[in-house]
């Protein structure tokens, strides 16, 4: 038995026949990318060891600093986050500038 070539009708390509996954990972991808471009530091990312050093890190993450201030050993920063509109209590280490706890000056 010899197969010839076979013969395709017309593709009916609707956005159901694609299936939601790629839609929902566009919807995804748009809703998160402002969101992923400021993102607050994490305990241990370092900002900096002087109060010019840090600012610049957390103002490229989105967070203004209204003030320093010196607090049991550490340097705290207090930053206004532009995507929540919350205040933060950053505090860093002043040998390594690292960040080692943030807190909601809320709480």
């Amino acid at each position: 038995m010899k197969l010839g070539p076979m013969k395709l009708g017309p593709m009916k390509l609707g956005p159901m026949k694609l299936g939601m996954k790629p839609l929902f990972a566009l919807a995804l991808v748009a809703t998160l990318s402002p969101m992923a471009a400021f993102a607050l530091p994490v305990v241990g990312d370092v900002l900096g060891t002087n109060p010019e050093d840090a600012t610049k890190a957390l103002e490229a993450a989105g967070c203004t600093v209204s003030q320093f201030e010196a607090e049991n050993g550490k340097i705290e920063a207090a930053c206004l986050e532009a995507a929540s509109g919350k205040t933060w209590e950053i505090y860093i280490d002043p040998k390594t500038g690292a960040m080692t706890e943030i807190k909601s000056s809320d709480d």
